[in-house]
């Protein structure tokens, strides 16, 4: 179709609105104003349906606007539901007075479900800048299936769902109850066994949902795949990656076109590249790890300064704009790593064969090559299509090996040594430079869940992190800044890895705790004003507490950070605080803006190294294919923007469920540990009781208020500690504590303690294995 005569940019309309009184109209005024007519009248139409799915204007009845930004009235988001069926929506722009997110009454949202975008109409804000809100209208939903367990009742069969934020159940016709095909389920052959709803009952099955629940009728649905049942081996997978809603069978569109990529590099394609074949270039990463994104070769050079090359896998080449494996790419937009297993974004034609860095094969890649003074400052950069062929596949371990002393390790790989003993010289030096300018590094222990060679669970573990870890690291941060810089120094439209200053309030309160332990980021002299306001609980009761706010002036920086994390290394608080440090920031994003990243203290960022893994790297490798090729810019602003919108999406998405899916695994671990003793450290204490974390598993649990021996304990919020009424014995951050481990709950996934007092020597029970 032909483009209308008439044509305003979404930014263009939106502008209008918001000049226009209390910032609304409606369609038929903008139709009036704007002399739309024809195609130009369906022109704005789509403009006002795109700024309305974006969220900056809100259609709140029927063609009548009001803009987002600025609303005190309504406002669009996400809704986060409790289990006990009331929410909160997080408002998708700022609210002038509104501290925090909109409390949903359950009574108003009983026509929504967990995770969908909503309109909501806010009530009163108060001094506390709390308030409550009436959820309007459902914007778009969130699942579009539904994981849980299929229950035969007098009145119908049903599916519970699994997620308990998830409070409707789905009612399931007669004849939806079985799957269509065997193709359809996991279990393949013993779908068979399934053919009545008597034989579902007590299945974990995958509901696609046909109709919605409303505030009044109850939501219909169809089962499409069953899981198996409680207990069954790789359950835990299965419904989390249905849960989350994970893309995890590539269309045989994808599969097809990658089989028929063929695996012979055109000798007209190398020739045109810059060949690094003659170098000993290597990948370094974990031993499990079957992508290789990365390469990498460090050299000095005459005038005392290095030489590093950072070679990423080409997937440009391979996967082309607009075709079935790119689109099937950005829905995924992330691979998603469980402890046990993988869901690529790509398919592994292409993931571990053509676009992988294998060893003695021919590689195309995308190369930075940096020249870095003595400082680690990059006095001359250039990118180039290159062609590889890596030298060894070196793991962590080996390269700590060889860098601590290994006579083994040094000998089978003498040849390389030099470069190895380069990158650790070098990769310092970055180091040394990122602490300079304020970067924080927080050095967090990850768990890493064991297996057994049957793939049973047998352990809770400390990822090992050494100088192998801390070599890849900097090296891939110096490629990410040059190829940002590049880009923005280029003047044309990018994606940049932003992370914002965080919001002060969560600083201030970060200071409150800290201040216990006796240390501060440098704001302990804030001033501040207190009174008293009433607050709404989680649970939706109210009390009364005193309301600080600090002088949100003071400006928040990066090297305070830095410089708490430097105190508190070695101490007994350094795990605590530094938790609740990194969940005082905000989290990082994808934008076609860029503001800097706060953690890094680096101007300019994005994410360059890993487009076998992660869409906007792939992105970012176009749109540099575009400045050698002389293209300039090849996406809109708007077309960026929506892909590192989505983008962000996917990788929250994916970080969720595979943080869900270890607790839910070392919850399983812990079920038949019942009644055993452990260490561990208090983290977090509250008015009905104390988190405790076990030392060395990294599974936490509570210990109920209730469930201290000897005497009444009263919760003093100021001091954030728990102080027995007759003895005065404390309970508070930090503190170390030896628990017994008393119920496990299965379906709630969490873990109960009560207080280690002298007790007799129990019988050791059989463990079971996960």
């Amino acid at each position: 179709m032909e483009t209308p005569s008439f044509y305003l940019s979404d930014r263009e309309v939106l502008d209008r609105i918001q000049r226009l009184p209390h910032s609304r109209a409606s369609f038929k005024n903008l139709v009036r104003e704007l002399s739309a007519r024809g195609d130009q009248r369906e022109a704005l139409e789509q403009t006002l349906l795109r700024l309305t799915s974006k969220g900056e204007l809100i259609e709140f009845r029927t063609g009548q606007y009001v803009a987002a930004k600025g609303s005190r009235e309504f406002a669009t988001g996400r809704l986060s539901m409790h289990r006990d069926g009331y929410g909160f929506v997080a408002p998708a722009h700022k609210i002038d007075g509104l501290i925090g997110d909109i409390f949903i009454p359950a009574k108003h949202a009983a026509a929504a479900m967990h995770g969908d975008r909503v309109l909501v109409q806010i009530g009163f804000i108060g001094r506390d800048g709390k308030a409550d809100g009436e959820i309007l209208q459902v914007l778009s939903r969130a699942h579009a299936t539904v994981v849980g367990e299929f229950r035969v009742r007098n009145r119908g069969n049903w599916v519970k769902p699994h997620d308990d934020r998830i409070h409707q159940w789905l009612f399931i016709p007669d004849g939806y109850e079985i799957p269509r095909s065997a193709a359809a389920d996991r279990t393949g052959p013993a779908l068979r066994e399934y053919r009545t709803a008597e034989d579902m009952n007590g299945a974990i099955v995958d509901v696609e949902v046909l109709e919605f629940p409303t505030e009044h009728e109850d939501g219909i649905g169809r089962v499409i795949e069953v899981l198996g049942r409680e207990g069954d081996f790789g359950l835990d997978v299965e419904i989390t990656i249905r849960k989350h809603h994970l893309p995890h069978t590539f269309p045989d569109s994808v599969l097809e076109q990658a089989r028929a990529i063929p695996a012979e590099i055109p000798a007209a394609e190398i020739a045109r590249r810059r060949d690094y074949r003659h170098l000993p270039i290597v990948t370094i990463d974990g031993e499990t790890a079957r992508d290789f994104d990365d390469a990498i070769y460090v050299e000095p050079l005459p005038n005392g300064n290095w030489k590093l090359d950072v070679h990423i896998a080409d997937v440009s080449h391979y996967v082309q704009p607009g075709s079935p494996i790119d689109k099937e790419a950005i829905f995924r937009g992330t691979s998603v790593y469980f402890p046990d297993r993988a869901v690529p974004m790509l398919p592994h034609e292409l993931s571990t064969n053509l676009c992988s860095l294998v060893p003695h094969q021919d590689r195309l890649v995308l190369s930075a090559e940096l020249e870095l003074d003595r400082t680690g400052d990059v006095v001359a950069q250039t990118f180039h299509r290159g062609v590889i062929r890596s030298a060894a596949r070196m793991t962590y371990t080996a390269v700590h090996k060889i860098l601590d002393g290994d006579e083994a390790e040094r000998t089978q790989y003498a040849a390389l040594l030099p470069h190895f003993e380069n990158m650790r010289e070098l990769a310092l030096v970055l180091n040394r430079k990122r602490v300079k300018r304020g970067s924080i590094d927080f050095d967090l222990p990850e768990p890493l869940i064991e297996f057994d060679e049957h793939g049973f669970m047998v352990g809770v573990t400390r990822a090992p992190r050494n100088i192998a870890h801390r070599l890849i690291e900097e090296f891939m941060l110096a490629a990410n800044e040059a190829v940002a810089a590049h880009i923005e120094a280029a003047g044309i439209p990018g994606i940049y890895r932003i992370h914002e200053t965080p919001d002060f309030k969560k600083v201030s309160e970060f200071e409150e705790v800290a201040a216990q332990f006796g240390y501060s980021l440098g704001f302990a002299a804030l001033p501040v004003k207190k009174h008293k306001v009433v607050e709404r609980r989680r649970d939706g009761r109210k009390e009364r507490r005193d309301l600080i706010l600090a002088d949100e002036r003071i400006q928040v920086t990066s090297r305070a950070y830095q410089k708490l994390i430097a105190k508190l290394e070695g101490t007994a608080e350094e795990r605590i605080l530094s938790f609740l440090m990194l969940r005082s920031l905000k989290q990082a994003r994808y934008s076609h803006e860029n503001v800097g990243h706060f953690a890094l203290a680096a101007d300019t960022y994005t994410h360059f190294t890993s487009p076998i893994r992660r869409y906007p790297d792939l992105m970012i490798h176009r749109i540099l294919g575009g400045l050698f090729d002389g293209q300039g810019a090849v996406w809109t602003e708007e077309q960026l923007e929506e892909i590192a919108t989505d983008c962000s999406f996917t990788e929250r998405r994916a970080a969720e469920a595979e943080r869900e899916l270890v607790e839910w695994k070392k919850v399983q671990f812990m079920i038949d540990r019942v009644g055993d003793e452990f260490d561990g450290v208090i983290i977090s204490v509250t008015k009905y009781g104390m988190f405790v974390e076990l030392t060395d598993l990294f599974i936490e649990g509570l210990l109920p208020i209730d469930a201290l021996p000897g005497e009444r304990f009263r919760f003093i919020e100021g001091a954030r500690r728990l102080i027995g009424e007759k003895t005065r014995r404390e309970f508070s951050i930090g503190d170390p504590i030896r628990v017994v481990l008393d119920r496990v709950d299965g379906v709630e996934r969490r873990l109960t303690f009560s207080l280690w007092e002298h007790r007799p020597p129990k019988a050791k029970k059989k463990k079971k294995k996960y």
